[in-house]
């Protein structure tokens, strides 16, 4: 099912370009969204990941505060926003999202790749990590920054927001809860409502953040406002059996204890998702981690605030040890 048009939409002061990128499952071709600020000859590309539910215009206040050193590019992946979606609902998984993003880099041939990944977009970039461990094509830079450092696609600096290689059990059957519910309001600000409750995680915001958080997530459809995802999403994440949990865990910890580059871990401190003691060993783990973590916070910040913006931002800009 496709949600969009294939025009291309112009950038404006506020608002980002949209395009699109074909993608490749084992059930046929489908087209994944992207929107993108910046310099379009920029080499240097910052990728932003979203969460399970939401959209790449979550990213739009980071987007905007790092635009003009970076290409920012924030998809909207499989099934979700302005991108198709999958015949087969059993591709809702990881790996598959982990092959599109590799088409989409493929697309953006940056000289330098830098990555911020929100809960299943930090799998994302966890999985692309692991490849960059044994794959020349996803070596770190070699030169200052890795600006020219190489042809192929150099990984710079990862930020992993409010995820790790363990998952916590409670948290995934809360947002298990709600993935796949069916529901419609007939007034927008309803919908508003529903956002500000089931993402209480998300921290305070104003009116005019929660309305931000809900603009791109409910559509208008026949009159009402309905989620902007494909519900079988649900479908592989109600599936997980604590075997295959376990499992997933062990390689991600593993391709943890190889991520090349260096990482940032953003956590909130009420997090259900990324417990403390997950945090403390992704430290221990791997020495090029830093943890920050953001008080009266859950799962997870919204990378909206001053504060959040500066901690990664200052990490991106850092110079390169």
């Amino acid at each position: 099912m496709s949600s969009a048009s294939p025009a291309v939409r112009p950038q404006t002061a506020d608002e980002p370009r949209l395009d699109f990128v074909a993608c490749a499952s084992p059930a046929g071709l489908h087209r994944m969204a992207y929107w993108e600020w910046g310099d379009p000859a920029n080499g240097r590309v910052l990728v932003c990941a979203h969460g399970l539910t939401r959209t790449g215009r979550d990213f739009d206040p980071l987007a905007r505060a790092l635009s003009r050193e970076y290409r920012v590019v924030c998809p909207d992946i499989v099934g979700r926003g302005r991108s198709d979606w999958l015949i087969d609902p059993a591709g809702y998984v990881i790996p598959q999202y982990v092959a599109d993003l590799v088409t989409l880099v493929a697309r953006l041939r940056p000289a330098r790749l830098d990555w911020v990944g929100t809960s299943m977009g930090g799998l994302i970039g966890l999985g692309l990590a692991g490849m960059a461990a044994m794959s020349p094509a996803l070596r770190p830079p070699r030169g200052p920054l890795g600006l020219g450092a190489a042809p192929d696609v150099p990984l710079g600096r990862m930020v992993f927001n409010d995820i790790g290689p363990a998952l916590n059990v409670g948290g995934l059957a809360r947002i298990g809860a709600y993935v796949g519910q069916e529901l419609s309001f007939d007034r927008y600000e309803q919908a508003v409502d529903y956002v500000r409750a089931v993402s209480a995680g998300f921290g305070p915001h104003d009116d005019a953040g929660w309305d931000a958080l809900t603009r791109h997530v409910f559509l208008e459809r026949d009159g009402r406002w309905a989620k902007h995802y494909d519900l079988r999403l649900a479908q592989p994440f109600a599936l997980q059996t604590p075997e295959a949990t376990a499992a997933a865990e062990t390689l991600l910890w593993q391709a943890w204890d190889h991520v090349p580059v260096p990482s940032l871990i953003l956590r909130g401190a009420q997090s259900d998702i990324l417990t403390p003691e997950t945090a403390r060993r992704m430290v221990e783990r791997n020495p090029r981690a830093r943890l920050v973590e953001f008080d009266g916070v859950g799962h997870a910040p919204t990378l909206r605030s001053g504060e959040q913006i500066a901690a990664v931002r200052d990490f991106l800009l850092a110079s390169s040890s």
